[in-house]
């Protein structure tokens, strides 16, 4: 199976056992760079899909949570560098690369200086098998997805509830892995709750994609996941996880709660 396709089956999986795709975020680093590897495992013995967030100095569709957690990750000395070299020991200790898919959320800026074509490599040795640029336009994006897509690693697709019909027929059929559906217009870790019209509008995105739909932004409560799971595939949790490793809790025994 070529990696962008692991991370659909993986959904797919979940759902065919009758539960909701549970993608959990973390921040790679965070809180403690020493710890990292262990927080991974724990993260991706419970999560269908882990996405790990690069730390980065202007994260601007994240929420205050996520901000801290990334500017304290940098403080700590994470790059993306350093992250692929983390993956390296998770590798070599097990024999091959964590089971769980991950994908690695990042800003341009730093895949663009680490170097399109040694990202899909290093990606591909370490078990990544898409990434996350939510400030990459599509119509920018052609460089890097044929970089990621020679060695079959995907580029995943962001909409929101302004995207217009047509544009979310075009990023549906680009997007690789799953597609991400931002549930509201705006930043990450709000606390007012998931949309009213969620339903008709994560309708209106799955009726469009042939990949699995996992919606992500202001998910933190099992009510939020089984809403979330009658009409999305998968439900990515993000900040309220940050919150729960920076207050010094077991992200395995939270995500577990999740699931109800």
């Amino acid at each position: 199976m070529l990696p962008h396709e692991r991370i659909g089956d993986a959904i797919a999986r979940a759902n065919a056992a009758g539960r909701t795709g549970l993608v959990p975020f973390i921040t790679a680093g965070y809180p403690d760079p020493g710890r990292f590897t262990e927080t991974l495992r724990a993260v991706a013995e419970v999560g269908d899909v882990v996405e790990l967030g690069v730390p980065f100095s202007d994260p601007m569709a994240d929420g205050m949570t996520i901000q801290r957690s990334s500017f304290a990750a940098i403080g700590n000395g994470v790059t993306l560098g350093w992250i692929f070299e983390q993956l390296d020991t998770l590798v070599d200790a097990l024999g091959g690369a964590i089971d769980t898919p991950l994908v690695m959320m990042s800003y341009l800026n730093p895949l663009l200086s680490f170097g399109y074509d040694a990202l899909a490599a290093r990606a591909l040795e370490t078990g990544v098998c898409g990434f996350i640029v939510p400030d990459l336009p599509y119509e920018e994006s052609g460089e890097i997805r044929s970089a990621l897509e020679a060695k079959d690693v995907g580029l995943i697709q962001l909409v929101t509830p302004a995207t217009p019909e047509d544009r979310l027929k075009t990023l549906a059929g680009a997007s690789r892995g799953f597609l991400y559906a931002v549930t509201v217009t705006g930043i990450t870790g709000g606390a007012d709750g998931l949309p009213a019209d969620l339903a008709d509008y994560l309708d209106r995105v799955g009726a469009v994609s042939a990949l699995p739909v996992c919606a992500g932004f202001g998910i933190r409560t099992a009510s939020d996941v089984s809403s979330v799971g009658r009409h999305a595939a998968g439900a990515i949790v993000g900040s309220a996880l940050v919150e729960v490793l920076e207050n010094g809790g077991d992200p395995a025994a939270w995500l577990r709660g999740l699931r109800g």
